[in-house]
This record gives structure tokens, sequence and C-alpha cells, in this order.
């Protein structure tokens, strides 16, 4: 009976995911003749762990944006109450 290689759970948190890319990486430089038997495994692992930290990477990056947007239109409404009073002042 052939052994069949258990797959582990994909990871959940970017740092996880992160881990698993940095060790197969370095487990694939480092070695000398690569485990082919092992290697789809490898690869599949590595697969899940990027879309985990490319999911993680892009909710960030519109979190990110849509504060960014949020806080340019508050100085912006900021700046026009401003120039208003401003402008009845005079």
């Amino acid at each position: 009976m052939a052994t069949r290689t258990r797959k582990k759970a994909a990871p959940k948190t970017f740092k996880d995911a992160y881990q698993i890319l940095k060790t197969n990486a370095e487990e694939l430089q480092n070695s000398n003749e690569p485990d082919i038997d092992n290697l789809m495994n490898t690869v599949e692992q590595s697969i899940a762990a990027y879309k985990v930290c490319q999911a993680r990477i892009e909710a960030v990056q519109q979190a990110l944006d849509a504060a960014f947007d949020e806080e340019v239109a508050e100085d912006e409404t900021s700046q026009d109450s401003e120039t208003e009073s401003e402008g009845s002042a005079e």
C-alpha cells in the first residue's frame, strides 16, 4: 500500500501563511535535490498560503484606502466650512 502525505489544513492568519511560504521557500532553496515525491504537496500548500496572504493584503489595502478617502473627505468638508465662514465674515 502506498503511503500518502496528509494535507495540512490551510492557514487562517497572514502570519501563519507567511511562515509557510517562508519555510517552503527555504526548504526548496536549501535542498540539493528536491523531494519530487513531496513537491506537489509543497506547491499546493504554498498556493493555499499565498492566497491567504493575498486576500489579507487586499483587505488591508481596501481598509486603508477607505480610511484615507474618509479622511480626505473630512478635510475637504472642514476646509469648505472654514472658507464659507471666512466669506460670510467679510
